[in-house]
């Protein structure tokens, strides 16, 4: 059986991130979304908030689940004894910061493969961080994330004068 993990600290989560997932549930046989409870970080959106988030996206997908994490997380993928570590990858830029990561990893448990899938060009430029910016002005943010998040994430933000 092979089982992954998609780590990261979705505040909050993005199409782009629901396309990895979507995808990567395709190849795997079980897939962990995992939340990093980072406590250094100011997150706009709880641990737990965002695993709620993320189980209500992907209650569908029945080889999918949803756990929070803190320290390494070549550590919680030898906890949940994964093979895999999805990354996703918007632009080249990514790729250094990622293989450094990716090959680290491996060092510490030869055993874990990371395998880098590239976000649909459409959502190449997206994230959290673009999506929380643009709610704090106000913008529409209907194309980066879906429907059901929006007014928590508007619930979140404190807006900023144009």
């Amino acid at each position: 059986m092979r089982k992954a993990i998609y780590p990261g600290s979705f505040d909050p989560i993005t199409y782009g991130h629901l396309d990895i997932i979507s995808r990567s549930r395709v190849m795997f046989d079980e897939i962990i979304v995992a939340v990093l409870d980072n406590s250094a970080k100011k997150p706009l959106f709880s641990a737990d908030e965002r695993v709620s988030m993320i189980k209500g996206l992907v209650k569908d997908y029945d080889n999918v689940s949803v756990a929070t994490f803190d320290g390494l997380t070549v550590d919680f993928a030898k906890k949940v004894d994964a093979s895999v570590i999805i990354r996703g990858l918007r632009a080249v830029t990514d790729f250094e910061y990622e293989l450094q990561i990716a090959q680290v990893n491996h060092v510490q448990y030869p055993s874990i493969e990371t395998v880098f899938l590239t976000t649909s060009l459409s959502y190449s430029y997206l994230s959290s961080t673009v999506v929380r910016e643009f709610a704090s002005y106000g913008g529409d943010i209907s194309k980066f994330v879906p429907d059901e998040i929006i007014p928590l994430i508007e619930a979140k933000v404190v807006r900023k004068s144009r």
